[in-house]
């Protein structure tokens, strides 16, 4: 399981995670907690599923919103970077997308999803495209988040089940 690993690694050299959810709602806290002994590297999280939060909260800059949109990688990387900040924490991990089942538009639809991450100095932002339901595209977009954890440690997921 990727969550045990994360844990594993982090504890092991004593790093930290906190997470900035939108479109999940608090699902990808609920993986990495899901794993005893959790609490000695997961800080914490925020649920930002409305934009002030994003900008109040994680201080994600009204600009970046407003130019690019919620539903964009330079807004989760802007999110992971705040939340990592408010907590303190190693890595900050930030999604935000659209599961639907309305909500979307031709250049934004439902199941896109960005994922981004920071740690020690390395930025990465992924887009996907999921489809399913509500559920499954929060699913998706949380497994692709644990992914993208393990890459930032230097873990290849490939390998990982």
């Amino acid at each position: 399981m990727k969550e045990r690993k994360i844990r594993d690694l982090c504890v092991k050299q004593g790093y930290t995670v906190a997470a900035a959810e939108s479109c999940t709602g608090g699902l990808l806290s609920d993986h990495l907690t899901n794993v005893p002994g959790s609490s000695e590297y997961f800080m914490g999280g925020v649920i930002a599923y409305n934009n002030d939060v994003k900008i109040n909260i994680l201080r994600v800059p009204f600009d970046i919103i407003y130019t690019y949109g919620a539903v964009s990688g330079r807004t989760a990387l802007a999110m992971a970077k705040g939340v990592k900040k408010l907590f303190d924490t190693d890595i900050g991990i930030g999604i935000t997308g659209i599961c639907g089942p309305t909500g979307g538009t031709t250049a934004k639809p439902v199941g896109l999803v960005f994922v981004g991450g920071i740690f020690e100095g390395n930025e990465v932002i992924k887009e996907f495209y999921f489809e399913g339901d509500r559920l499954e595209v929060k699913t998706s977009a949380v497994n692709e988040a644990v992914s993208l954890v393990l890459e930032l440690l230097g873990e290849n997921t490939q390998s990982q089940e």
